[in-house]
């Protein structure tokens, strides 16, 4: 899977700390947070996750676009139906490894207890 896609995701942004300024010394009682390019960063994530996803269903489409020119006759090669193959399942584990460790942070932010 082709990871350049993910040179534009600016992650130090998207896991940063936001600022919580205190509005006590003007006479306020609530805390205002402040949170500098949140929106474009999930944003950004949230673009190179479905780019991801597509790139995954191409591949497969690929493979399969091989399979049916093998079983046809039209190919002879099968070194290029293997190849299409490996790309489409090794993007599908890619896929879904960073499937299963969104999931598990979910979870572990689903139990923190405040």
């Amino acid at each position: 899977m082709d990871l350049t896609a993910l040179s534009g995701v600016d992650f130090a942004s998207a896991y940063s700390t936001p600022t919580i300024s205190s509005g006590l010394s003007d006479g306020k009682d609530s805390l205002i947070i402040n949170s500098d390019d949140n929106k474009s960063a999930f944003s950004t994530l949230f673009d190179s996750a479905v780019n991801m996803v597509q790139e995954t269903n191409d591949y497969s489409n690929a493979a399969e676009e091989e399979e049916i020119k093998y079983a046809l006759g039209e190919s002879d090669s099968i070194h290029d139906l293997q190849i299409a193959q490996q790309k489409a399942n090794i993007s599908l584990q890619y896929t879904v490894a960073v499937r299963n460790a969104f999931l598990q942070g979910y979870k572990e932010l689903m139990n923190l207890q405040f």
